[in-house]
């Protein structure tokens, strides 16, 4: 399998990560362990994201190592060696001749070999870096040396959150694709159609594209898109209701991630129109904010000021947008009963990338960046079988999100899903059409 990138990427990686270490350090990356679903059938296995940042390695059973005992830094792959019999079951294999052949590293070893090869190491080291729990062997050869260890992540993440060229360019493929999946899904829209069906349409379009879904898609019908991590989706959406659909693909390791919400009869009611109407303005205050220099609450505060104002001008709320917005370093009002949860998240190899805090909190976190591809995805739901709060009749049964993937560039935010439809004509117009 050809690597994502040019050997050239990750051994850039590979630098700005390792430069940021003291000298005399051992550094070990384990990819993710397998995992059973059931007695002898495992979960498909995904590699972990650090893995495939430093040098795209997607095997299972597996170590990255670098280590700078000799002045330099030397990268290492310990792999699954060649093996026939289990070939013959599982797959080919790569194996520690063709890893240090092909892949960005300087050599590489049969995983049986770990402990071999890292324990004199240990002895010439002052720290280690590695990510606990993932690997025992390793966790029990830390464990039994009493030397001092680091976690790696703070220093990794911090390069994953800035995105480069060639990694955009795969998360405008990822987000096109998406995109597509979006508006087929739109297409098949009628009354009675199954949530399950409109899963079908999302996924088998990224599966047909060689690609397949970056987390369990949400469909969710009517009182389900209430639901924020709905994903039953066995039920049918009947005449009248809105479908709120959050799907994203994974296209060589990077995800997109969408959430349009759309009548499934093709015709918005005045109050589904009117949440509808309030959600897209608010993400469109949101995007606006998502600029370099900007922190990383703004955008989340943008969309919580006017969706404030916008319960109190339905009715929904009575009192003053101070009161409704709360403590101004939490936003933590009334409004929040009905948008309870953060605006955006960062993306790339994970859907819920590294380099953001919770939205919400008083820590304002980062300030936004050139490279940085974020979500913006505020919503408002009145699930009807709530009782911890007032549920207006006239907007009981609604949920409604709206969510795309945004690049922030030096002139301003991007909007790479820009191609899925969200205006409310442009989604009437295309809901139940045949392709």
């Amino acid at each position: 399998m050809p690597l994502t990138f040019p050997i050239s990427e990750y051994s850039k990686r590979q630098s700005a990560f390792l430069g940021q270490l003291p000298s005399n350090s051992l550094v070990l990356i384990s990819t993710n362990p397998r995992s059973i679903r059931s007695n002898d059938t495992h979960y498909p296995f995904r590699a972990n994201s650090y893995m495939l940042y430093l040098c795209d390695w997607d095997e299972s059973d597996s170590v990255w190592m670098a280590s700078n005992s000799t002045g330099e830094w030397e990268t290492t792959l310990f792999v699954l060696p060649r093996d026939t019999k289990a070939e013959i079951w599982e797959g080919r294999r790569v194996g520690p001749e063709g890893a240090a052949k092909y892949w960005p590293v300087d050599k590489a070893h049969s995983i049986m070999d770990l402990s071999e090869v890292i324990r004199p190491l240990l002895g010439d080291c002052s720290v280690v870096f590695s990510i606990a729990g993932l690997n025992p062997e390793i966790d029990a050869l830390l464990n039994d040396s009493n030397i001092e260890t680091a976690n790696p992540k703070s220093y990794l993440d911090q390069l994953r959150v800035i995105k480069s060229e060639a990694e955009i360019e795969i998360m405008r493929k990822s987000a096109d694709l998406a995109s597509e999946a979006h508006i087929l899904a739109m297409r098949e829209g009628n009354p009675g159609v199954g949530e399950w069906h409109l899963q079908s349409v999302i996924e088998s379009c990224f599966t047909s594209n060689n690609a397949q879904w970056a987390y369990p898609s949400i469909v969710g019908g009517g009182d389900n898109a209430a639901i924020l991590h709905y994903n039953t989706n066995q039920e049918s959406v009947k005449d009248g209701d809105l479908v709120l659909i959050d799907a994203g693909c994974e296209v060589q390791g990077y995800a997109s991630d969408i959430t349009r919400t759309w009548p499934v009869n093709g015709r918005f009611t005045d109050a589904q129109r009117e949440i509808y109407e309030l959600v897209l303005k608010s993400q469109i205050a949101a995007i606006e904010v998502c600029r370099p220099g900007a922190r990383w609450v703004e955008f989340h505060n943008a969309a919580s000021r006017v969706i404030a104002q916008g319960l109190i001008d339905l009715g929904i709320l009575d009192c003053t947008l101070e009161e409704a917005i709360g403590d101004p370093n939490d936003f933590d009002g009334p409004y929040r009963n009905y948008f309870m949860h953060g605006t955006g998240h960062f993306l790339g190899l994970d859907v819920h990338d590294v380099g953001g805090g919770r939205q919400g909190d008083d820590d304002p976190g980062p300030k936004l960046m050139p490279g940085m591809v974020i979500t913006v995805e505020p919503g408002l739901y009145f699930g009807s079988w709530r009782t911890d709060v007032n549920i207006p009749e006239r907007y009981a049964g609604i949920g409604v999100r709206i969510e795309d993937d945004v690049l922030v560039t030096a002139d301003g935010p991007l909007v790479l899903t820009s191609s899925c439809p969200k205006e409310i004509s442009e989604l009437e117009a295309i809901i139940g059409q045949e392709g």
